[in-house]
């Protein structure tokens, strides 16, 4: 988490940005931090449901 929203921040200025040539620079920001906030959260919700998946897999493979 530190890691995306170090980049997250970091990004932010190019999807913020006003001033020359901001137009060419803002759509990269827009998409960096756009799956960056994706990335993370599919991260964060689907890995605990592939753990406990694996758990109930396991546990089950134990009782057989």
């Amino acid at each position: 988490m530190m890691t995306t929203m170090t980049a997250l921040l970091g990004a932010l200025p190019l999807a913020l940005g006003r001033g020359m040539g901001a137009e060419l620079r803002r759509p990269l920001g827009i998409a960096i931090v756009g799956g960056l906030l994706i990335s993370q959260m599919l991260t964060l919700f689907t890995t605990p449901v592939i753990y406990l998946y694996m758990d109930r897999l396991t546990r089950r493979s134990r009782t057989r």
